[in-house]
């Protein structure tokens, strides 16, 4: 990744939202989160409410949000051992390595503060977090086409994880 001229990453806010929400009304910006938008807000906010658990990270900018990762923690200690986790960069910020950054740092969060064994994505074609996701070790373990119909059209949904075991 080039250095990007004032970036810097911190524990998400509850005040991120509004960021996250921006983001969310470009309809391409948000291609792999299937919600309506009747279920577009309360998403966002338990998106967001990780944030006390210090298992959000926000991407900064010169102070302005430009990115938030979060980890979906489970809460039974049967299957406290995974996660999923949602990744957004501002659609105006795509390109600059900072979804690179923002998931390095993810996955270090997984591994050290609440010492996963994997953690593990859904997505929907087209995405252009797959690319990535390949680049940091994640394998595909399911694919279901026409999971999920946008405006009319099928579209296929894939699952990734990365283990931290090998």
């Amino acid at each position: 990744m080039n250095s990007l001229e004032g970036f810097d990453i911190r524990y998400t806010l509850p005040e991120d939202l509004s960021y996250l929400q921006k983001w969310f009304e470009d309809p391409s910006a948000c291609n792999d989160y299937p919600f309506t938008n009747d279920e577009k807000s309360d998403a966002l906010k338990n998106w967001i409410g990780f944030g006390k658990y210090k298992a959000s990270l926000t991407g900064m900018i010169n102070d302005v949000p430009c990115a938030i990762g979060t980890l979906f923690l489970m809460p039974y200690r049967k299957v406290a051992h995974h996660c999923s986790f949602y990744l957004m960069v501002d659609p105006a910020m795509r390109g600059k390595g900072i979804g690179t950054s923002m998931l390095k740092n993810l996955l270090h969060l997984a591994k050290t503060r609440f010492r996963l064994e994997s953690v593990h994505v859904e997505i929907y074609e087209p995405s252009d977090l797959l690319p990535l996701l390949l680049k940091e070790g994640f394998v595909q373990f399911v694919r279901q086409e026409n999971f999920v119909k946008i405006d009319g059209i099928g579209h296929a949904r894939l699952l990734l994880e990365h283990s931290f075991n090998g």
